[in-house]
């Protein structure tokens, strides 16, 4: 069971702590770069076409739910996996190239050959349609485990949050999402306490950087860095009241940067530090308010 205490961190002012932990933060991601696991993982993706923004399209509309596409020898040749049988194709426009010779001669008298680039249709296929080796991943598995005073810090992140948040059996395996448009966060239904936690600790945080009313417009984030500015203070967050999200951060986060230098990390620590801190500061004095009104009606209680 995951414990909020923060007494490994007596002595220490609320800034400290959190740079502290931040540091712990990149370390952490920095690792899950440099691991094995993470090099297999770039290397697999690095033997799957960079698709054109047209055949990005033509795949959505033929499989809408695609994530891996390849070729059937690609499939068997390049990652051990077998096309089934049966598997309709998914069609797209492929470059190739052909020679075309020329009426004229070079300098040594042989014929000069031109090359050109043309296209023609191509199928490829996605891994879902496919079976056989599994596929090297950094994998972001699911939170378990329960937390101590869940109920309270429950009702702290509902108090403080400037949105409703609403829990839904979200289907897209999505575990959460923060609505810029309905003024809304959803959380899925059923999840561990600590996945629940993290996951509205993560959708605030998108709210309080990445709504549009907050947003820098001379500063513009890309999607890759919000979701890293989200995960990072969701991290920070449960660190600091002793709840341990590192196994899940650490692959999330590395899994949306793009750089072994983790430049995105990097460029939104400040921003990260001081969000957390601020949202640090709110859940202890709605947790403190909390503490209050339950002194209260004990002490009503026994007077009467």
């Amino acid at each position: 069971m995951a414990v909020f205490t923060g007494n490994e961190y007596k002595g220490k002012t609320q800034k400290e702590r959190i740079k502290e932990i931040t540091e712990q933060l990149e370390a952490g991601v920095v690792a899950v770069f440099e691991s094995d696991a993470y090099k297999a993982y770039l290397k697999c993706m690095s033997k799957f076409h960079n698709y054109s923004l047209n055949n990005t399209l033509l795949i959505a509309l033929q499989r809408p739910d695609a994530s891996l596409v390849a070729g059937y020898q690609a499939w068997k040749r390049d990652h051990g996996r077998q096309v089934r049988k049966g598997e309709k194709g998914i069609k797209i426009i492929a470059p190739c190239k052909y020679k075309v010779e020329l009426d004229e001669q070079d300098a040594d008298g042989k014929q000069k050959i031109a090359e050109y680039t043309g296209f023609k249709v191509a199928t490829v296929f996605d891994i879902t349609q496919t079976e056989g080796k599994e596929l090297p991943a950094i994998g972001v598995k699911e939170l378990t485990g329960d937390v101590s005073d869940y109920r309270k810090l429950f009702n702290a992140l509902t108090e403080i949050c400037p949105v409703p948040i609403f829990s839904e059996d979200i289907q897209n395996g999505a575990k959460g999402y923060f609505s810029d448009t309905e003024r809304k966060i959803v959380i899925k239904s059923d999840m561990s306490q600590l996945q629940t936690i993290k996951t509205m600790i993560h959708e605030m945080a998108h709210e309080k950087l990445h709504a549009r009313e907050h947003l820098d417009r001379d500063h513009p984030v890309d999607r890759r860095t919000k979701e890293v500015e989200a995960e990072s203070i969701a991290y920070t967050i449960c660190q600091h009241y002793g709840l341990n999200s590192s196994d899940y951060s650490f692959s999330y986060v590395a899994g949306w940067s793009s750089g072994k230098e983790v430049k995105e990390l990097k460029a939104s620590l400040e921003r990260i530090r001081s969000a957390a801190d601020e949202m640090i500061t709110g859940i202890d004095k709605a947790l403190e308010k909390q503490a209050k009104r339950e002194q209260s009606r004990s002490s009503h209680d026994k007077a009467r």
